[in-house]
C-alpha cells in the first residue's frame, strides 16, 4: 500500500507542480544525436561494455545499446556519453 501511495504522490507532484517526469519518477534521460552519439543520465551503473555493446543498470531493469565502434567519451556516477554507430537501444525489464 505504501508503494502505491508513493507512486501516486510522485505522479501528482509531476502533474501539478510541473516537475520533469524523469526527475520525479527516477527515470533515465536519454539524448541521442542520430546514430553516432548517445548521452544517458540517471542510470545506476555500468554492467558491461565492449566495442559493440553497452549495458546499464536502471532503477527498474536495464538499458542495452548495440552497435559498432563504441567509445565511452565521458563516464560519471549517473551519466555516460557513448559514441560509435548505434543500431539498437533496448529496455530490458527484470
Amino acid at each position: 500500500m505504501a508503494k502505491k501511495w508513493g507512486q501516486f504522490v510522485r505522479r501528482w507532484m509531476t502533474n501539478n507542480m510541473e516537475l520533469p517526469q524523469d526527475v520525479m519518477m527516477d527515470l533515465p534521460r536519454i539524448t541521442m544525436i542520430g546514430q553516432i552519439h548517445i548521452y544517458i543520465e540517471n542510470h545506476r551503473g555500468l554492467l558491461a561494455f565492449s566495442d559493440k555493446e553497452l549495458r546499464l543498470l536502471l532503477k527498474q531493469g536495464q538499458l542495452l545499446i548495440k552497435g559498432k565502434a563504441f567509445v565511452i567519451k565521458t563516464i560519471l556516477p549517473e551519466e555516460i556519453l557513448l559514441e560509435g554507430k548505434i543500431d539498437q537501444v533496448l529496455y530490458i525489464n527484470d
